[in-house]
């Protein structure tokens, strides 16, 4: 009974980048990131867009909604988010990358590409809130692509990393 116990556990590993739920996590943490801009769903936005009306009021009132809020978060407390992602990010770079925890790299390679996305997301919201809505369909779906991108390079670099860390512990 022992031996079917350890066998099924070398063969699940629950190490973190060859762990399932990592990558379920990954995938729906992009995934939802580029699902919403700014908050708003983007099928909201392409609805907005192809009717116009109602569509288009409820588009511009929940942007000015989340776009208000963002921008209020960040000039209250920006600077101490900012310290805290800093303090954070380099904790997680130090423990991954100096001491070899892979739990730490993992958070890392989640965390850091997200805070890209945070960071251009307050620069988005700072430009629809100057062009007090102008053009405001072309920067959702700049922001909405940049993100994409982010995500795609994020996925592959992720995927890269846990090869090479996979493949170098199962050579020991």
């Amino acid at each position: 009974m022992l031996d079917w116990y350890e066998t099924v556990f070398e063969l699940i590993d629950m190490r973190s980048f060859s762990n399932l739920w990592y990558w379920i996590a990954l995938a729906v943490v992009w995934s939802t990131s580029s699902h919403f801009v700014l908050g708003v769903p983007w099928d909201l936005v392409q609805r907005a867009r192809r009717n116009g009306g109602d569509a288009e009021d409820d588009l511009r009132d929940m942007v000015r909604v989340n776009v208000n809020r963002l921008l209020y978060i960040t000039d209250m407390s920006g600077l101490w988010l900012i310290a805290f992602a800093f303090f954070a990010h380099s904790s997680l770079v130090i423990l991954g990358f100096a001491y070899g925890s892979e739990f730490s790299q993992a958070l890392f390679l989640l965390a850091g590409p997200l805070t890209v996305v945070m960071g251009l997301r307050v620069v988005c919201a700072r430009g629809i809130r100057a062009a007090d809505g102008e053009g405001l369909y072309e920067r959702l779906g700049r922001h909405r692509f940049i993100t994409q991108v982010i995500g795609m390079l994020s996925i592959f670099v992720t995927a890269l990393w846990g090869m090479l860390q996979n493949l170098s512990i199962g050579a020991i």
